[in-house]
C-alpha cells in the first residue's frame, strides 16, 4: 500500500538520500519489522516469527526524510522479508522499469537491478566505501521504524486480531507521516 504517494517531486528525493553519503538515484530505503502480536485462534503456528514470538512482518520503504512512501502490513510473522518484498506491487512496477532509480535493502533483501544489497565481503576500496555509504543512507529506514515505533507505543505489542493488527499498523504509519510533515517532535528513538 502506498501511504503518501507524490508528497516530493521524485527529483528532489533523490537529492536528499545523495546528500546523506554520495550515493546517486535512490529513491528509497527498505526494510522490514516485527510487530508484535498476541497469538491468534486460526493458523497460529504462521505468525511465529524467526524470534519465537507472534507478530507481523511489515515491510515499509522511506524517503530521506522519515516519511514512510509505501508500507506493507498484511504478512504473518513467519513469512521471510525477501517474499514480501518479491511479493509487493512495488517490486513488480521496478521490475517493468516504471521507476528511474534505485531502493536500498539490507542482506535479508534480494540483489536485483533496482534493489541494492551491501556487499557481504567487500574487498578494500571501492566495494567498501559502496557499503559505508549504503549504511550511511539505509540508516534512514530504521530510524524510521524506530520513531514511528516509539511515537506509537501499541506497536509494542497488538492484543487484537492480525487484520485489526494490520489496520492499526498502517494508520500508525499514516500519522506517523503526517506528524513527520507537521515538525512534530521526535519521540526518543528506542532500538528495534
Amino acid at each position: 500500500m502506498v501511504v503518501f504517494p507524490g508528497h516530493k517531486p521524485l527529483r528532489n528525493i533523490k537529492e536528499e538520500f545523495h546528500r546523506i553519503a554520495g550515493l546517486p538515484n535512490v529513491m528509497g530505503c527498505v526494510d522490514g519489522t516485527q510487530i508484535p502480536i498476541t497469538a491468534p485462534a486460526e493458523n497460529e503456528a504462521d505468525y511465529v516469527n524467526r524470534k519465537s514470538f507472534h507478530s507481523i512482518n511489515v515491510k515499509i520503504i522511506c524517503d530521506a526524510a522519515y516519511i514512510v512512501t509505501n508500507v506493507e502490513a498484511k504478512w504473518p510473522g513467519s513469512v521471510h522479508d525477501s517474499r514480501i518484498y518479491r511479493e509487493c506491487s512495488l517490486s513488480n512496477r521496478f521490475a517493468r522499469g516504471e521507476f528511474d532509480g534505485y531502493l536500498l535493502g539490507d542482506r535479508g533483501c534480494p540483489c536485483q537491478p533496482s534493489l541494492l544489497t551491501p556487499y557481504p565481503d567487500p574487498e578494500p576500496g571501492p566495494q567498501q566505501r559502496f557499503n559505508v555509504a549504503h549504511c550511511r543512507t539505509r540508516a534512514r529506514v530504521e530510524m524510521t521504524i524506530g520513531t514511528l515505533k516509539s511515537r506509537f507505543q501499541c506497536l509494542q505489542k497488538l492484543r487484537v486480531t492480525p487484520e485489526r493488527a494490520c489496520d492499526i499498523i498502517v494508520a500508525c504509519v499514516v500519522l506517523h507521516n503526517i506528524a513527520i510533515i507537521r515538525g512534530e517532535q521526535h519521540p526518543a528513538i528506542r532500538s528495534r
